[in-house]
This record gives structure tokens, sequence and C-alpha cells, in this order.
């Protein structure tokens, strides 16, 4: 009978870190998995108290605040020196799970991150080995 390890174990893991969103009417959060560990290294969300502040969502969470959201963990990556590692995202199936209608943010926080340096890989669905790869600047 084969053994199957388990995520946490030490053997090597394609992608590494990956991007997982949370959207919500009120609230984004974009968290960094390490998938050897299988714990969050990195989040950043609207709920929290200095990005809720500066942010104007009322009842409903906009692109605005999505965008915030990519940026501040994008500057977390970069403290923590993990801005250079990839990072994969996978933006049709966060489409797809958060709505056609949430596209608009899942874009903002995947272009927040790209844009403030971040090494970010967007995933193909299909299998292609077309990885799009957003480097650090």
């Amino acid at each position: 009978m084969s053994r199957i390890a388990p995520p946490w174990s030490h053997a090597p893991v394609a992608k590494r870190y990956i991007l997982r969103l949370f959207i919500s009417l009120k609230y984004v959060t974009a968290n960094v998995v390490d998938r050897r560990s299988g714990r969050v290294i990195v989040t950043a969300s609207s709920v929290e108290k200095e990005l809720k502040e500066g942010l104007d969502c009322g009842r409903t969470c906009n692109s605005k605040a999505a965008a915030a959201v990519g940026e501040v963990l994008a500057m977390r990556l970069r403290v923590d020196g993990l801005a250079s590692e990839p990072i994969h995202a996978n933006a049709a199936k966060e489409v797809e799970k958060k709505g056609f209608k949430n596209r608009a943010k899942v874009w903002a926080i995947l272009n927040a991150i790209r844009s403030h340096g971040v090494n970010l890989v967007l995933d193909d669905d299909h299998g292609s080995g077309n990885d799009h790869h957003f480097p650090c600047r």
C-alpha cells in the first residue's frame, strides 16, 4: 500500500506559497498560505482597525478597499522577505468561487500585489504550462 505524505511534511512542494482570498459583502481578506506547513504566513484584511479606518466601506466593501488589502499584503510580504518568492494565485478559480460580481475585487487585489513588487504567479487552469509570472521590480 502506498502512503501519501501529509501536506505539512518536509517534502518539496510545488507552488509552496498560495494566495487565498475571502470576500464578503462587508470585508475582504487575503492570506498567503505556506503549503509545506499548512499555515497562513501573511494576512491582510479590511477587518483590521488601521485598514478599516482608512476605508470608506460603509455597508459594502468595494474594489478600492480590495486594492488597499492587496497593497498591505504586499508590504507585509516584503517586510517578511517573501516578495521574491513565487506566490501562486488562480484568478479564474478565485473569480469562479467568489462569483462574477466580485471579479473587480479579485483583480484589484491581484494587481495591487503585483504592482508593489511581489513575484505573483497567475496559474493557468488548463494545465497548458502557460503560468503568468509577474516578477519583482
